[in-house]
């Protein structure tokens, strides 16, 4: 599913909101099978991941996100748990994508246009949620390095999500002791998209007006 015009940044979106905040964890329970070592170190470092993700309240980053050809983005991150999120671009790019708790939304305001996400049942749902569903679509992927943590999250029943690796780096200052740093979003047309974040700020006020949005259609057009 295309939701870009060729005019804007190849910026993976759906892919790439899917990504910032996912609480993974393995498809099968470890009553199925026994605890081999592999098995108990994904099991391990999903929850190290999960737990993170959990400890943030609220969160304020800058990112830059970067196109398969090199075509490069930034703007800030704001996220409230549970369920809000909000990557508001630079003016250059004309684009907001705001998740008010329920549904995700993709504002162009070049071409006064809407695109609409529902996030309840999706792998969004529990990454911007990580006390439901929290270990239902991803896996560790082993990196070779104990302060590096790599999930991969798809939901296979829903590809038009794509695939996300997120990276977090071990650091005591971040809540949980774990800090996200960046994730590649590779969505259904085999797209790719890095997001690097920066300066991360913890544990501030932030009302939940930051997650509404100034429609731009026409009243004629908006759904009733």
């Amino acid at each position: 599913m295309r939701i870009f015009s060729n005019t804007k940044p190849a910026l993976a979106l759906a892919a790439s909101a899917l990504a910032v905040t996912t609480a993974l964890g393995l498809p099968a329970p470890a009553s199925l099978a026994p605890a081999t070592p592999a098995y108990a170190q994904q099991s391990s470092d999903l929850d190290k991941a999960a737990g993170a993700l959990r400890a943030i309240s609220t969160m304020r980053a800058d990112f830059s996100q970067i196109d398969r050809q090199g075509n490069s983005v930034s703007g800030k991150m704001t996220l409230k748990r549970p369920g809000k999120i909000r990557f508001e671009y630079e003016k250059d790019a004309n684009l907001l994508v705001v998740s008010n708790g329920r549904s995700m939304y993709l504002v162009d305001y070049d071409v006064k246009q809407v695109e609409r996400w529902p996030i309840k049942n999706s792998p969004l749902g529990a990454l911007l949620d990580p006390n439901r569903d929290v270990k239902k679509y991803g896996k560790s992927i082993p990196t070779g390095n104990d302060d590096v943590l790599s999930v991969e999250v798809r939901d296979p029943k829903r590809p038009e999500f794509g695939v996300i690796n997120m990276i977090m780096v071990r650091d005591a200052s971040a809540p949980g002791g774990w800090q996200l740093t960046h994730w590649v979003a590779l969505d259904s047309q085999n797209h790719r998209t890095t997001v690097r974040l920066a300066n991360h700020r913890y544990g501030m006020s932030v009302s939940d007006s930051a997650f509404r949005f100034k429609d731009p259609r026409p009243s004629s057009r908006r759904p009733r």
